[in-house]
């Protein structure tokens, strides 16, 4: 068969998961303790009383004493574990496990790499997720160390947040059919009685949003398959975020033609001041384009920013030399105009999108991220390599193009 094993599950490592605190867990614990406790009194208790009547003690009251002393120890220790863990994390919630973490402990994929000589697929789905050698391509290189211990350093990796603006969704078909709403003519108004109401207009146009697949693939040293943390880190790290990183690109820039998404700078509403008003800093400009977009009655959830632009913003002083608006000391969030700043590198130098997204555009997933793993490729067999395959399928909905205001920042001074 040219394809062996192969398995599939979906890894729900997005917020709103089912998994059970650690402190959940240890009260849970604790409570199997105390009845398993009781239990072993119990049996203490009976014995004591036979002793006392000079009958000497059964083997099926040895036994019972033994494993009930055996399941208190191990809960005991298990309990011991909880609680250590919550002292050292301070009460909090574990995270889930990540995506190369439910790869690698999966039985089939156990099962899989434990063949003296691996061959056929292994087909993982995640929700979440290049080259895997540290110099030459194709090798695992240092991610295959004889027994290293130590601190683990990651490459760089930069915040994926535009995502998280926009309306989720999910989708079983390959294109969506939608509204996208062209013009709204409120004529509300007071009618006497018996009067002609007036008549308001909505007009809409018929759009299709097709289903666009992201991927990548990279081809490593077979011996990966034996390498748990190594792999794992492959598919966290390198495989599942480069993913994000260009999907972020098509949300916010896809041009719409070929195998692209149509991106929400694409779709745009183009920026013009409103009012008569006049913008003299970037940070006004920022107002103005809020302006636009709630006198279109879409209140704006969030700005994107390049963070070239938004360090010149936070680095802005007065005529004293105090910070406008950075704190160099600060911790929280970015903000400006009570909203939040979406610094990312998929947006352009010296270009802002202020939106209400959450209204403008949603997100349907056909696939979510898939890692695919086989060593029946190209010549894998003779070179004793493995590819390994990363991909994902998604389109997104423009409803409402005046919701979204694209522009340029001027370069204007700051202060």
């Amino acid at each position: 068969m040219p394809f062996g094993p192969r398995i599939a599950f979906d890894v729900a490592d997005r917020p709103g998961g089912g998994s059970k605190s650690a402190a959940e867990l240890a009260a849970e614990v604790k409570r199997d303790f105390e009845t398993k406790h009781d239990k072993v009194k119990e049996i203490a208790e009976q014995a004591l009383a036979e002793a006392k009547k000079g009958a000497p003690l059964s083997e099926k009251a040895k036994e019972l004493a033994d494993e009930a002393l055996t399941g208190m120890n191990e809960t005991k220790s298990r309990l011991d574990e909880l609680e250590q863990k919550l002292a050292r994390g301070g009460g909090g919630e574990e995270g889930p496990r990540t995506a190369g973490e439910r790869f690698v402990e999966d039985d089939q994929f156990k099962a899989f790499a434990s063949q003296t000589r691996p061959r056929g697929r292994v087909l993982v789905e995640v929700k979440d997720i290049t080259s895997l050698s540290t110099d030459a391509p194709g090798s695992a290189g240092a991610l295959v160390n004889s027994d290293r211990r130590g601190l683990q350093v990651q490459l760089p990796q930069r915040r994926l947040t535009v995502r998280s603006l926009i309306l989720p969704g999910e989708t079983a078909s390959n294109a969506i059919e939608y509204e996208q709403e062209k013009l709204f003519t409120n004529a509300a108004a007071p009618v006497a009685e018996g009067a002609l109401k007036p008549q308001s207009e909505l007009q809409f146009e018929d759009k299709t949003a097709t289903v666009r697949t992201i991927a990548h693939w990279m081809r490593t040293s077979v011996q990966i398959l034996a390498d748990a943390p190594g792999l794992r880190s492959i598919i966290d790290q390198r495989l599942r975020f480069g993913l994000a990183l260009a999907e972020e690109n098509q949300l916010l820039n896809g041009s719409g033609t070929g195998q692209n998404l149509l991106g929400l700078v694409t779709a745009a509403t183009a920026y013009a001041a409103a009012g008569g008003l006049t913008a003299t800093t970037q940070v006004d400009v920022l107002r103005l384009m809020i302006l636009q977009a709630a006198l279109a009655e879409y209140p704006p959830n969030g700005i994107v920013i390049n963070p070239i632009d938004w360090a010149a913003i936070e680095m802005a002083k007065d005529a004293g030399g105090n910070y406008i608006i950075g704190n160099p000391q600060g911790t929280l969030s970015p903000t400006l105009w009570s909203l939040p700043v979406v610094p990312t590198q998929a947006m352009g130098v010296d270009k802002a999108l202020v939106g209400a997204f959450n209204l403008a555009a949603q997100i349907f997933d056909r696939q979510d991220a898939t890692v695919d793993v086989s060593t029946e490729d190209q010549d894998n067999f003779v070179r004793n390599k493995v590819t390994i395959r990363a991909e994902e399928r998604l389109a997104m909905a423009i409803y409402r193009p005046q919701a979204i205001v694209y522009g340029d920042l001027g370069r204007v001074p700051n202060n």
